[in-house]
């Protein structure tokens, strides 16, 4: 074991060798003289496309509008967020609940549009969590985070959510292989052979997006890293790239790559669905959250599942199919015909192009090098379509521009390949600063790509900004791809770490229905108050709701006296502004969770236990109009069993006592 630590000790060094030698010492004639022209989008005019950007380890998800690469807004969804008190409001603090508590902070890696017969129809955004596994779906009407369900069986949500051609489902493959939630967990790590398992998640969804576990495979103990949906000729199956067939639970780097191939496992979800009315599948314990957000009252809740179904790949042998695949696989994509898969080894020297039909034959003529732990393995050359040699080194990710084309990111070589999917040629190769994990084509991945541009998400960017302490900042970079030669156009920090991004035409989604206020009569939230006339403060033991309301430039009531020490105050503050673009804000003295932005026609909710005795005031945060200074208040505490009592006024100044 020793000797091979050596080994791959020694080639990181040499690839890390060849990297630092072949990186461009000057890069300013990268860039063509009409770029600037290109990416300029004039003051009052719009981006011609929304692309959306995964967080990484913030949580969030960012909105750059292209070609201006302009941030455009970012939508909280796996962590708290201080600016809009997502995750701190009472209303939204359920959007974060799990089967092991609240989690206030997640890592998101990818991103998937839903889609109509292939085709990004500009409905949803799925987005993954990381560590802890759940999906989420944000609705695009909206910009907002309005469901996440919890995977059960999981561990390392990484594989997903990558959808079907219809939206039937989002699918999530398991990073991590543990034993099952219904098993007993307290095994040795080193029976991983034994006790360990994997699982594929198909989270149905509904005509209005709701979401829904239908039913998890259960497979070897494998690694999976990601996946794409069969589309066109292969739609009804599912593509994962998946590692560690080696099963090792130690030292990963060494351990997990010493066979030649992994493998892209090939599942067939339209049998399994047969396979589940034939009453094949199994439920099983499982305890999983799932949140909902209600738009009529503006509130979240989380409800605690139980069970799920489970299909064992081993029992049912035509549902899963392993093709092996050089060498530590991560990307998994499929060309808009459906019938090109792409694997992307990250220790391979080349990209293995595989066919659909041709595996569909292999299947059929039982074509089979063996089997892995019950799953039959299809022989290489059964299903390759082809290999595109010295393309670069480390490949990762590949998406389409919808001409025949491929572009393919490459990790260590820092550059991005395009390539002739039929022929297999290189045509083209740009490099890129530094390290580019993934790539996105606007519908790169759907069965019609919008082509014209790419955005490539380097993981290194060293001396491409303004230095900012040990942390640099992360990096994007925008191609031109309607020729033949892809052209550099703009190169723009990002926040988070960006994974994966989809992006779509803009007018697909702003032409959406997109919610422009909430009418204050269709306000259903419990503690709404739709007028002035309505604003109060209710005491229930030591609980105090202050039913208040905000408008261009006061609160009601903005003077509250009769708030005890030991109380538990909950401010809800209603926004009645009927207008677009028109949000308050809300912030106490003394907040120990965060403040609130409140939409027009929107009611939230701010939890506040005083800790000392005294006048706190309390004010609008969002500048919304000339006097928004004076958009103020005052909450006066005394001491616990004190006999002030509760009073509340708007506009009078009080007399002294």
């Amino acid at each position: 074991m020793n000797n091979i630590f050596i080994k791959t000790s020694l080639s990181i060094v040499l690839v890390s060798a060849f990297f630092g030698s072949c990186r461009p010492k000057d890069t300013a004639d990268a860039v063509g003289g009409d770029a600037a022209q290109k990416v300029y989008v004039a003051p009052g005019k719009y981006d011609e496309f929304y692309n959306f950007v995964s967080g990484g380890f913030s949580g969030q998800v960012s909105v750059y509008g292209l070609p201006s690469a302009r941030l455009l807004r970012v939508i909280p969804v796996f962590s708290q967020d201080p600016q809009s008190g997502y995750g701190y409001s009472e209303e939204t603090k359920p959007m974060l609940n799990t089967s092991h508590g609240y989690v206030p902070w997640d890592d998101q890696h990818h991103l998937d549009l839903s889609q109509t017969n292939g085709e990004v129809d500009g409905r949803w955004l799925f987005a993954n969590a990381n560590n802890t596994p759940r999906i989420a779906r944000v609705d695009l009407k909206t910009f907002k985070t309005v469901e996440i369900i919890e995977l059960p069986n999981s561990a390392g949500n990484h594989s997903s959510p990558f959808i079907t051609e219809n939206t039937e489902y989002v699918v999530a493959g398991t990073r991590f292989s543990v034993p099952p939630d219904n098993a007993n967990g307290d095994v040795p790590i080193n029976t991983y052979k034994q006790n360990f398992k994997g699982y594929l998640s198909f989270v149905k969804v509904g005509k209005e997006g709701q979401m829904d576990i239908a039913f998890q495979i259960e497979t070897p103990g494998l690694n999976w890293d990601l996946s794409h949906a069969g589309k066109g000729k292969s739609h009804g199956w599912f593509f994962f790239s998946c590692y560690n067939s080696e099963q090792a639970n130690t030292l990963l780097e060494v351990n997990a790559s010493k066979n030649d191939k992994d493998f892209i496992m090939a599942v067939n979800w339209k049998k399994a669905e047969e396979y589940i009315k034939a009453g094949k599948g199994k439920k099983i314990k499982a305890k999983y959250a799932h949140n909902t957000w209600d738009e009529k009252t503006h509130t979240a809740k989380s409800e605690m599942r139980t069970e799920v179904l489970v299909l064992d790949s081993k029992m049912l042998k035509d549902i899963c199919y392993l093709i092996p695949c050089p060498k530590s696989p991560h990307g998994c994509d499929v060309d808009p015909t459906g019938e090109y898969i792409v694997g992307s080894g990250k220790l391979a020297a080349l990209i293995p192009v595989f066919s659909f039909d041709k595996m569909k034959n292999a299947i059929a003529k039982k074509q089979y090098d063996g089997d892995y732990e019950g799953i039959p393995v299809i022989k290489y050359e059964a299903a390759l379509y082809g290999e595109v040699k010295k393309p670069g080194l480390g490949p990762l990710h590949t998406e389409f521009d919808g001409k025949g084309n491929a572009y393919t990111t490459f990790f260590v070589s820092s550059e991005v390949v395009k390539w002739d999917i039929k022929s297999l040629k290189i045509l083209d190769r740009v490099p890129v600063y530094y390290s580019p994990g993934h790539l996105s084509i606007p519908g790169g991945d759907s069965k019609k790509p919008f082509g014209k541009y790419m955005v490539v998400y380097n993981k290194i960017t060293k001396d491409r900004y303004l230095p900012t302490g040990p942390e640099l900042a992360q990096s994007a970079q925008l191609f031109d791809i309607s020729g033949d030669k892809m052209k550099l156009l703009l190169d723009y920090p990002t926040t988070g770490e960006p994974h994966y991004a989809q992006s779509a035409p803009a007018d697909l989604i702003r032409n959406n229905g997109q919610l422009k206020f909430y009418k204050i009569e269709e306000n259903n939230h419990p503690y709404v108050a739709k007028g002035e006339k309505e604003a109060k403060v209710v005491r229930e033991g030591n609980k105090v709701h202050v039913y208040m309301t905000s408008i261009r430039s006061h609160f009601a009531s903005d003077n509250i006296e009769g708030i005890k020490l030991g109380d538990e105050v909950y401010f809800h503050v209603t926004n009645l502004e009927q207008d677009w673009d028109v949000p308050h804000g809300f912030a106490i003295k003394g907040a120990d969770n965060a403040e609130l932005l409140i939409m027009p026609g929107e009611t939230a909710t701010l939890k506040w236990i005083p800790k000392t005795i005294g006048i706190f005031p309390f004010y609008c945060t969002d500048f919304c109009s000339a006097l928004h200074q004076e958009m103020s208040g005052y909450l006066r505490v005394s001491p616990a069993g004190s006999n002030v009592p509760i009073t509340f006024s708007l506009g009078t100044n009080l007399p002294a006592k």
